[in-house]
């Protein structure tokens, strides 16, 4: 049985309701590790500073000013893209001195870059680019006087008709079960029959974990369904999309579309709709299990353990030894 991922009361006027949260879908994708080919060793991701690793790094927790720093090099990966203007907290931040690349080596002399130490967790700092070199820190405290505050209400705030809800705003499913308390099972199947009735969601907010997120509830098939939803800010204008000038068809066409949409017309059948390709590399998978084998360990690797191995053994022999002769001295 699924764990519930919120547990809570589904508040509207002066009636609360215990429910809990259960994630409605289960992504099926197909995940791939990567190995090293030569070695069999499975390859993992370090923690390394992009830049030179300078004599000294510390957010500066007096300096007013934030450090220029030089632009990213052509090879870099993508980095976080600037946000606007409005999207910088409103607030002083401590300022992060982003470390400047060291100075070109003169011409005809070569310098090899220096092995990239492992950045330690405490060493690292949460940071924000306002504009490209220009990072200002958040410490975790900072972080928690701004967090929502930790509830366990998902309050209605209006109920609209939910065609009025344009898709695009929706983001993640979940199925809202009523709670195992006493008295639970009656508004909640109450408040269900209402919003059927009257063909309307609720919307409303509520925290999971530490983000507040703004929900749809919605009567589903056997249940209350909750769809979080993006905020306004967090769904693209059509219009940063180029487009051609819209021009009205003909009607002869147009008429044409019409029966071709009426011909393909037909009800919703989820199930008919399948994953080819994840079929597709299931079945290739399932076919190779024949050719499955053990990605051959490190020789040095193998050697060392087998050394560390006997000599284990060989130390366990002397102490039994030295056990053994005091025991029968004794």
């Amino acid at each position: 049985m699924p764990q519930a991922v919120w547990t809570g009361q589904l508040s509207f006027g002066l009636v609360n309701i215990p429910v809990k949260l259960y994630s409605a879908t289960s992504p099926k994708n197909v995940r791939f590790h990567q190995y090293d080919a030569k070695t069999g060793r499975r390859i993992r991701y370090r923690r390394v500073a992009s830049d030179p690793v300078p004599e000294h790094i510390a957010p500066s927790q007096e300096s007013k000013q934030v450090e220029q720093a030089p632009p990213p090099p052509a090879t870099a990966g993508p980095g976080p893209s600037p946000g606007p203007p409005d999207s910088v907290p409103p607030r002083a931040m401590p300022p992060m001195e982003v470390p400047r690349g060291s100075s070109p080596a003169p011409e005809g002399v070569t310098s090899e870059a220096p092995e990239e130490a492992d950045v330690p967790w405490g060493e690292i700092v949460k940071g924000f680019e306002i504009e490209p070199g220009r990072v200002v820190t958040v410490t975790p405290e900072e972080l928690v006087s701004l967090a929502p505050e930790q509830s366990r209400l998902l309050e209605v705030e209006q109920f609209v008709r939910l065609n009025e809800i344009d898709p695009v705003h929706f983001d993640k499913s979940y199925y809202v079960a009523p709670g195992y308390s006493a008295g639970a099972d009656r508004p909640y199947w109450l408040l269900y029959k209402a919003m059927e009735a009257a063909a309307e969601v609720a919307v409303g907010r509520f925290v999971m974990r530490t983000k507040e997120y703004l929900a749809a509830v919605r009567p589903g098939e056997h249940l209350l369904m909750l769809e979080t939803l993006f905020y306004a800010d967090e769904v693209r204008d059509p219009k940063e999309i180029w487009m051609s000038p819209f021009e009205e068809a003909p009607e002869r066409e147009l008429g044409v579309a019409k029966q071709l949409i009426e011909a393909l017309t037909g009800e919703w059948d989820p199930a008919r709709h399948r994953d080819e390709y994840r079929e597709r590399l299931l079945e290739l998978l399932r076919n190779k299990v024949d050719e499955a084998h053990v990605m051959p360990e490190p020789e040095e690797e193998v050697a060392s353990q087998v050394i560390d191995l006997m000599e284990a053994l060989k130390a366990s022999v002397e102490v039994a030894k030295l056990a053994r002769s005091a025991n029968g001295s004794a």
